[in-house]
């Protein structure tokens, strides 16, 4: 029989409490270490990003050949004395690299370069490393949410992808009259590194809420924005591997001119590309050897890419997620400032600092854009104290 309870007693006093409300169905044991798994991935962004920018130095500087062998294990270690030196010198004066651009470079001028391009790929293996370590850690203590290890191992797998790409990339540069690596290769090679990094940011984000809480927010999704800035991601990354084939034929430097390139419109000799016997290649090489085209490219990209910009910036201000709107203009801003820093790198010549703050700035664009994307599709909602929905 029921106890029964006084008139008097206040509420809350009893001791047998209703028990606190259990999650619902949909996050009952899918949690997992949410929270711990966004700080590791966080921690691995952090490594990639830096490793992008690592890379592009690498670039500028004409370092990315100066360690001819691939040696994912042993060569974790730099030399280690003077005949160590000497005997990675000697395999460098081998290549074509300083056969015709850097005959008679000092040892010390060697190990300038050296470090650059070991430092580049120890970033890869200290990557690598986090990620193994975190992962397994994870798995054997079974933290990974439900529906999230295969996505994680994937990040993994494409990490050794890249690595297999980099020395593909790399092994370009080491034959016949090659003095730097196949633009198209090193197109690819930092493709998959955005790419890498944008699934990073896209997961970082999904996992700071439940997925109640994703359920729940996608139901006020904004079907048509997260269209066009999944179109806007997509011509990002289009404008990335552009940047990526003007960086590696160092097109940067071919027209210090702006708004035209040396007066012109469209440059001279634009699809003509020296076959080494006094003839031209194909066509199709002009598209990847050519600094005056791939530059040009690069430009025109630019433009559209920042009108396109705008649309999807005017229809963004028309969200009714305060959050959402402030996304959008954080992604206006920084195509703006990158416009800018285009075109100061190109005035200079594509000098060093400029070159790099230019590439820093596509970073930073490209996950302010997968930020934009992903509250279209997840808004959040504010609050009615705030005036926002």
């Amino acid at each position: 029989m029921a106890q029964k309870r006084s008139i008097f007693e206040e509420v809350g006093s009893d001791a047998r409490r209703t028990p606190a409300p259990k999650p619902g169905l949909i996050d009952r044991g899918t949690t997992g270490a949410r929270s711990a798994i966004r700080v590791w991935l966080l921690v691995i962004f952090a490594l990639v990003a830096t490793m992008i920018v690592v890379g592009g130095l690498t670039r500028l500087t004409d370092s990315g050949l100066s360690i001819t062998e691939w040696r994912p294990v042993t060569g974790a270690l730099p030399p280690m004395d003077e005949a160590a030196w000497a005997a990675e010198f000697q395999k460098y004066q081998t290549i074509p690299q300083y056969e015709l651009v850097n005959k008679g470079m000092t040892l010390a001028e060697f190990k300038t370069i050296y470090w650059w391009e070991w430092g580049h790929r120890q970033l890869g293996r200290v990557i690598g490393f986090v990620w193994a370590v975190g992962f397994i850690g994870f798995l054997v203590t079974r933290s990974i949410p439900a529906g999230w290890t295969g996505r994680l191992l994937m990040l993994g797998a494409l990490g050794g992808m890249q690595g297999a790409i980099g020395w593909w990339m790399v092994s370009s540069g080491l034959q016949g009259q090659m003095v730097a690596v196949a633009s198209y290769r090193l197109a690819v090679h930092l493709g998959l590194a955005f790419v890498i990094l944008g699934l990073i940011a896209w997961y970082v984000q999904k996992l700071g809420r439940t997925e109640a809480q994703l359920l729940q927010a996608r139901r006020a999704r904004e079907a048509k924005l997260f269209s066009l800035s999944t179109g806007l991601m997509h011509f990002a990354f289009l404008q990335i591997l552009l940047g990526a084939l003007v960086a590696g034929i160092d097109a940067g430097r071919a027209f210090p001119t702006w708004p035209g390139m040396n007066g012109q419109f469209f440059p001279a000799d634009a699809f003509y590309v020296p076959d080494g016997q006094g003839g031209s290649l194909p066509l199709w090489h002009a598209f990847f050897e050519n600094a005056g085209l791939v530059q040009f490219m690069h430009r025109m990209a630019g433009y559209l890419l920042f009108a396109f910009g705008v649309v999807v910036f005017l229809r963004g201000r028309k969200s009714a997620h305060g959050a959402t709107r402030t996304a959008f203009l954080a992604v206006f801003c920084m195509m703006l400032l990158q416009v800018v820093l285009g075109i100061v790198t190109v005035l200079t010549g594509a000098h060093l600092h400029v070159a790099i703050t230019h590439q820093v700035g596509a970073i930073l664009l490209w996950v302010l854009i997968i930020r934009a994307r992903y509250l279209s599709q997840y808004p959040v909602a504010g609050s009615i104290r705030e005036g926002t929905q």
